[in-house]
Parts: structure tokens; C-alpha cells; sequence
């Protein structure tokens, strides 16, 4: 799904030359830097960088991933891409299987005041609280996120531009921890025959952690929700993440996400407490 080769070449051809000090005129039709300047720059021979690119060199030495790194600019998150797509060859990590633990079903009930959600590096949603049901409009075990952006948007994202590209980063992020896995291979393939704009975005590599930031909502019923996400690593080894989305005290938001929680109660959307199910 993912490769160093692809990698290395999307990075190389979004480099501006002029910023690592190689000359421009009017004559050049290269976009970005050209392999020989990558090599040079980084201190290897043509033929090895060439290779690289090629899929026939293997094991770069860390020396070397790290000159990479500098001469492309690459940021942590794109550094830490590189070193583990470079690891592939020697250790092929396996998916974890998604099992929920009980005890995470009862703290996402406690959290009442914001949606909160457990996902995994397939953006698939294992268990989620009453309030994440609401702002969804759905129950929470079986929605895919990427899924209901690209191919089920019914408008809710209001930055929806912004949600793709985020989405698309985490996913190529998934690629690169298990590139052996079928269920995200598969969930890929299906995005890419469905949504032109997420094979564009794909094409281009870009990868993204998931930690933290703002997202906007546009709910039916309560209107726009600015909401401010946070991303827990949980510390079991499942790679899944508790998802937490919170407003501002005395904002809009705050009154929203109040308003949506007395409309679940007045069953006018309501939704069962945190469920889950198990999936490989």
C-alpha cells in the first residue's frame, strides 16, 4: 500500500531548489529536485539514491535516512513515516486485533458532556458515548470515518476540505505501521473507486498524526458545533485511540452540544449508551 520509493519521490518533487541553494532558470522542467541533487545533497552516490527510488536498495543505513530527511524537509511526523517505511523489509508489523475493554466502555459513558469515541488506524469506530451518537446521528460501532467523509457526506463536516486531508495523512499513516493489512487495503481500494478527490489527496503522500486540533460541525439540528479534538493513544498495544471532542466554557458550542444532549433526551434522535463490537 505504501511504499519508500513512492515516498522518496513525492517528497524530492516538492522541494523548492532554490531554497537548498541550487540555482533556477527558465530552461528547467524538472519539478522540485532531480535525483542526482538529492544524492548530492545528501551525501550518496547517484546509483544508491537511484536505487532507492527504484525499490532495489534496502536497509539504508540510519545515517543516511537521516540526510534524506533534512535535504527533503521533512517534518517528525514525515521523518518518523520515513524510518518506519524504511523498516518494512526487515519486520512487517501485524494489525492488531480491536477488542474494547470493558472498563473503556464505562469511561466513555462518564464522559458526558462531549462526544467521545474509540477508533482504531483504520479510522473505524469501535465504541462511542451518547453524545458521539447524537452529533453523528448514528451509533457508533460500525461507522467508518473516512468512509463517511468521502463516500456518506451528508453535510455535517463543516470544514470538510480540511477533514480530507487530515483523514487522508492518517490513513497513509495506517499504510505505513502495517502495510500487510487487508482490512485497510481493502477500505482503500474502496475509497479510491468512489471519490476522486481522495485518490488525488492519496497519490500525493501526504501523512498526518492524529493528536490534536479544531473541528467544526454542522449539525441538522443544533447548527455549527466548534468543537476542539483531542487524540489519546490507548496504552494496550491495540494502536486504537479515545477521540474526545470538547467546546470552549460559555461558547456557542458549550450551548450546542447542551442543546443536543436535551434533544437525545426528548427522543427526538435517541441512541443507546457506549457499544462495541470486535473486529481483526
Amino acid at each position: 500500500m505504501d511504499d519508500l520509493a513512492g515516498f522518496l519521490r513525492t517528497r524530492r518533487s516538492r522541494v523548492d531548489p532554490a531554497a537548498v541553494g541550487i540555482p533556477v532558470d527558465s530552461r528547467r522542467r524538472v519539478e522540485g529536485l532531480r535525483r542526482e541533487e538529492v544524492a548530492h545533497l545528501s551525501g550518496v552516490s547517484v546509483d544508491y539514491y537511484v536505487r532507492l527510488e527504484q525499490g532495489r536498495a534496502t536497509q539504508p543505513s540510519e545515517q543516511v535516512l537521516d540526510a534524506l530527511a533534512r535535504v527533503l524537509g521533512l517534518d517528525v511526523t514525515e521523518r518518523d513515516h520515513l524510518y518506519r517505511l524504511a523498516r518494512q523489509r526487515r519486520r512487517r508489523a501485524k494489525a492488531p486485533a480491536a477488542r474494547v475493554r470493558p472498563e473503556l466502555l464505562r469511561v466513555l459513558d462518564l464522559v458526558s458532556g462531549a462526544p467521545a469515541m474509540i477508533m482504531d488506524h483504520r479510522l473505524d469506530v469501535h465504541a462511542g458515548n451518547r453524545l458521539a451518537g447524537l452529533l453523528f446521528g448514528r451509533p457508533m460501532p460500525g461507522l467508518n470515518i473516512a468512509r463517511h467523509l468521502f463516500l456518506e457526506e451528508s453535510g455535517l463536516y463543516a470544514d470538510w476540505d480540511s477533514c480530507t486531508l487530515d483523514v487522508v495523512g492518517h490513513l497513509r499513516l495506517g499504510a505505513g505501521q502495517y502495510p500487510d493489512d487487508p482490512a485497510l487495503a481493502s477500505l482503500i481500494g474502496e475509497l479510491a473507486m468512489g471519490s476522486e478527490r481522495f485518490r488525488r489527496l492519496w497519490a500525493r503522500a501526504d501523512v498526518r498524526a492524529r493528536t490534536h486540533g479544531r473541528k467544526a460541525y454542522r449539525h441538522p439540528l443544533v447548527g455549527v458545533l466548534e468543537l476542539h479534538q483531542e487524540n489519546f493513544s490507548l496504552p494496550d498495544g491495540s494502536g486504537m485511540e479515545l477521540l474526545v471532542l470538547s467546546a470552549a466554557p460559555g461558547s456557542p458550542a458549550e450551548d450546542g452540544l447542551r442543546l443536543l444532549a436535551g434533544l437525545g433526551a426528548d427522543g427526538a434522535a435517541p441512541h443507546p449508551p457506549a457499544r462495541t463490537r470486535t473486529l481483526d
